[in-house]
C-alpha cells in the first residue's frame, strides 16, 4: 500500500462548502476500510472573511443529521504552504479553482493536484457544489449529498484496491 495521503477542501469563506466536505471525508477516512490511508484532512477558505470563526450552524445541522457529530474546525484563509502540505487541493467551484491556481503560479515546484472536487462526480460532467450560505436548508443538504458522492468517488479512484463500505 501507498504512503497516507493528505487532502484539502477549500471554498471562499471556510465555513460552509470546504466544511461540509471536509466533515464528510474524514467519517468516511476515519472508519474501515480507509481509516490510516489519509494522514492530513483540512479545509480553508480563499477569502478571510470568517477567519477564526466555527463552520455555520446550518452545516453542522447538516452533518448531525446524518450522524457526523465529531467534527471541529475554525476557519482559515488559504497558505501558499498548504500546497506543499497537501497532496490533494480540492476547489469546491470554478471561482475557487482559479484563485487556487493563481497562487500555486507562485509556487510551481508544490506537490499538490489542484481541481474541482466535482471532478469526481461520477458523471462525464464536473460538478460544483454552490454556495448555500444565502439560501435555506436545501442548499445545505445538496452540499451534503454531493461532498458525500464525490468523497466515495474519490476514494474510490486513490484506492481502486480497497473495496468500500456498503452505504
Amino acid at each position: 500500500m501507498s504512503d497516507p495521503i493528505s487532502v484539502l477542501f477549500v471554498c471562499l469563506g471556510n465555513i460552509c462548502r470546504s466544511t461540509m466536505a471536509e466533515g464528510v471525508f474524514q467519517s468516511l477516512a476515519r472508519k474501515p476500510p480507509y481509516e490510516g490511508l489519509i494522514a492530513k484532512i483540512d479545509s480553508c477558505g480563499t477569502g478571510a472573511y470568517h477567519l477564526g470563526e466555527e463552520p455555520d450552524d446550518r452545516t453542522m445541522s447538516t452533518l448531525q443529521s446524518h450522524g457526523i457529530t465529531d467534527y471541529l474546525h475554525y476557519a482559515r484563509k488559504v497558505d501558499p504552504s498548504d500546497f506543499d502540505k497537501f497532496d490533494y487541493i480540492f476547489a469546491m467551484d470554478r471561482s475557487n479553482l482559479e484563485d487556487l491556481k493563481r497562487i500555486q503560479r507562485r509556487k510551481p515546484n508544490s506537490k499538490a493536484k489542484v481541481m474541482l472536487f466535482g471532478e469526481y462526480s461520477g458523471t462525464s460532467k464536473a460538478e460544483v457544489i454552490s454556495d448555500p450560505y444565502y439560501g435555506g436548508r436545501q442548499g445545505f443538504e445538496k452540499a451534503y449529498e454531493q461532498a458525500t458522492r464525490f468523497s466515495i468517488n474519490f476514494l474510490k479512484d486513490v484506492f481502486p484496491d480497497v473495496k468500500p463500505p456498503a452505504l
